[in-house]
């Protein structure tokens, strides 16, 4: 089921920002607790905080409790949909290129 435009909206914001996309690699790497997501990075414990709730509104990220920690997992559908939407998009384009690029040389 194709995302809705709010969605789709969440989910271009959440990975427009360079942090947010470096914490969704190393979590897509491997499950990650907070602690350890934020001890990769030279900002404060609340900034990462924030970047992971904005992963988990997109549904990009969920966590889970493990003991005391909050571990972090990687939501492969959502960049699933991403990708699809980017991919459609590209092909769209593609064809209206290689449209222009007939009539351009046909003539």
């Amino acid at each position: 089921m194709p995302l809705q435009e709010h969605e789709l909206d969440t989910l271009f914001h959440a990975l427009s920002d360079s942090t947010r996309r470096a914490i969704l690699l190393r979590v897509r790497a491997r499950d990650l607790s907070v602690n350890e997501i934020a001890s990769q990075f030279d900002i404060s414990l609340p900034a990462v905080s924030k970047h992971l709730n904005t992963l988990e509104r997109a549904g990009l990220i969920t966590r889970s409790r493990r003991g005391r920690q909050r571990i972090c997992h990687v939501q492969r559908r959502m960049l699933s949909n991403a990708t699809n939407w980017l991919e459609y998009y590209q092909s769209f384009w593609q064809e209206k290129l290689d449209n222009l690029k007939h009539f351009v040389e046909s003539k």
